[in-house]
Parts: C-alpha cells; sequence; structure tokens
C-alpha cells in the first residue's frame, strides 16, 4: 500500500511540475544569472508548489485513512500553504523581507501553538518555562525554514536533501511508534516527482515557495518528534545535520566578518564545492550519500537508545563542522 502512495506522490508532482514550468515560462516568472548565483541559464522557478500541493492532498487524504494528528495536519498543511503561498509570491513579484519574515514568525507561532499543546518538553528543554520553550522552538522552526532557503543554491540539493531526510525520519518515527512515518514517506514521494524536473541539470527550480514550505514541514516534523522523546527529536536533528551545519556556520563566519547576512551570497560550503568540481550533480548526490551512509545510522542509534542523544548529535556534527570549515563556508 505504501509502495503506491510513493508512486501515486511522484507522478502527481512530476506532472504538477511539469505544468508550473510551463505557467512560469509563459508569466515570466524566471530566475535570472547574477554574480551570486550558482547557475548560468535563464531558469524558470516556483516549481516547489507542486511539492506543497501534492503533499498537502495526500496528507488530508492520509488523516482520513489512518487518523493521523490533526495538530499536525493543520500545522504541516494549513500553515505550510500559507508559507508556500508567500513564498510562490515572492517568486512571482516579490515581497518585502519584513513581510515575508512576519509570515514566517506567525506560521511558527501557530505551529508551536498547535503542536505543543498540552505536550512535556522536559526531556529536550529541561527546566524551561514552557513560554520560553515556546519563543525557542518558534525562533529555531523560522531559522530551519529560511537555511532550507539558503541552502537551496545549486541543483537537486534540496530535493535530495528532503528525501534521505524524510526517509530516515520515516524510520525514526516507526521506531518511535508514531504514525507520523507515513506523511514522512507523503512528503519524500512529492519530493521525487519534483527532482524529476530539478536533477542537474535543472529545467525548473523550486523557489522560495518549495524551499520555505519543504524547510516549514520538516521543523513541523521536528516539533512532533520532541512530543514523542527527546530520542526522537534529536534523532530529526541529526538527520538535517548538512544543511544545519553548513547554513549556521556560513552565519556566523560572515557575521564576524562583518558580512551583511540577509544579501543573497554563494559561499556556502556547498556552493564552494560544486564551483571546484565544476559540477553540481557530485555535491548533490555527495549530501544524499552522508545523510544515508553516516547520519541516518547514527539517528536510528539515537532513536532506539543504544547511544545517548548528546553522544550522537556530536559525533554526527563534528566531521560535518570540519567539511564546512575544509570547503570554506561562509567565506566569499
Amino acid at each position: 500500500m505504501i509502495a503506491l502512495w510513493l508512486v501515486a506522490t511522484a507522478a502527481i508532482a512530476c506532472l504538477l511540475t511539469g505544468w508550473l514550468r510551463q505557467y512560469a515560462l509563459s508569466r515570466q516568472v524566471l530566475d535570472v544569472p547574477n554574480e551570486r548565483s550558482s547557475h548560468a541559464v535563464v531558469t524558470p522557478r516556483g516549481g516547489g508548489m507542486a511539492i506543497a500541493l501534492t503533499f498537502i492532498g495526500a496528507a488530508v487524504i492520509g488523516q482520513w485513512l489512518y487518523e493521523l494528528p490533526w495538530s499536525f495536519l493543520v500545522a504541516a498543511c494549513g500553515l505550510g500553504a500559507l508559507v508556500a503561498l508567500v513564498g510562490f509570491m515572492d517568486d512571482r513579484h516579490g515581497v518585502a523581507p519584513a513581510i515575508r519574515l512576519f509570515v514566517h514568525f506567525a506560521a511558527a507561532g501557530g505551529a508551536v501553538a498547535l503542536v505543543y499543546q498540552g505536550a512535556d518538553l522536559g526531556a529536550v528543554l529541561p527546566s524551561v518555562p514552557p513560554w520560553l520553550a515556546g519563543t525557542v522552538a518558534a525562533v529555531a522552526m523560522v531559522w530551519l525554514l529560511n537555511l532550507y532557503n539558503f541552502m537551496d543554491g545549486i541543483d537537486g540539493i534540496a530535493g535530495i536533501e528532503a528525501i534521505t531526510v524524510c526517509f530516515g525520519g520515516a524510520l525514526v518515527f516507526a521506531a518511535s511508534g508514531s504514525e507520523l512515518w507515513r506523511p514522512s514517506l507523503f512528503l519524500l514521494g512529492s519530493v521525487a516527482g519534483f527532482l524529476y524536473w530539478n536533477f542537474p541539470s535543472a529545467r525548473i527550480f523550486m523557489g522560495d515557495a518549495g524551499s520555505g514550505f519543504l524547510g516549514f514541514v520538516l521543523a513541523v516534523f521536528c516539533l512532533q518528534a520532541a512530543t514523542i522523546s527527546a530520542e526522537c527529536f534529536f534523532a530529526w536533528i541529526i538527520l538535517l545535520g548538512v544543511f544545519v551545519v553548513d547554513a549556521t556556520v556560513a552565519l556566523f563566519r560572515r557575521l564576524i566578518r562583518g558580512k551583511r547576512i540577509y544579501v543573497a551570497h554563494r559561499s556556502h560550503a556547498y556552493q564552494h564545492a560544486a564551483e571546484r568540481l565544476g559540477a553540481h550533480a557530485p555535491v548533490s548526490l555527495a549530501v544524499g550519500a552522508i545523510n544515508l551512509a553516516w547520519l541516518l545510522p547514527l539517528a536510528l542509534l539515537v532513536s532506539l537508545s543504544v547511544i545517548d542523544w548528546f553522544v550522537g548529535v556530536t559525533i554526527a556534527y563534528l566531521p560535518l563542522v570540519y567539511l564546512a570549515l575544509r570547503f570554506r563556508s561562509g567565506v566569499g
């Protein structure tokens, strides 16, 4: 049955992405290369709406069939749709950064209120007042949402990251006895259909509509994981390690150098690696390989309480920090 879900979501997302590509071409919704771009060809954007629409449809049907948590459905689909819509408007016409950030914080705050209602977060944030725990969670959500946008800078990387993280997340949720393994695979299938059009050389970009939506929904998965156990939550943090480390190291190094962090750039480690290799595909595939061969086993060991979560996160992140520094993340 789950194989049918995967095939159906991938096929629908693939068809929708193709239609959105024609729409973007006809309406001149195009990404024009500039000095901060990692691509050299004018390419349509906004294809990430196919991911959002397909996942939302699958999640709604899944809730009817499998009784998924309503808090997850409203947070991921309802508020996620708002994030995707603002991103799509930004792809088309441009949206003021202040308005975009306001929507991100409003969606994150709403998701925290929905998911954390009555939940005990003592295992994840011990001795922290509920109001402070909620504030930290909302800020972290906005950071994950935006860092996913920052990391969507070469062909295929954001799609491969989402597919491998969702695969690992499904295993983590299953090991924790949560039905959320199903929507994790719904998102995997939705991204796989889009990736057909986005794998190097990309014929369409996901744009802010897709990167924002993916970052937000993955953050909602993390919120839900925190209500299950500390082990489940930190397993998800391990799975997201490549994007979290590269984006965070780049942010701090640019801050130290006095750079304007809100200005687009191409100084992430993955961008330097793509420039060095002269191709996007090897870097995007390497991210997927790191996720499956390195981060996933550690995440499962943490989720099953075989190793302590702090030990697992430390072992997972240290090599990633080394790679970020080795490839000059935040420099340039």
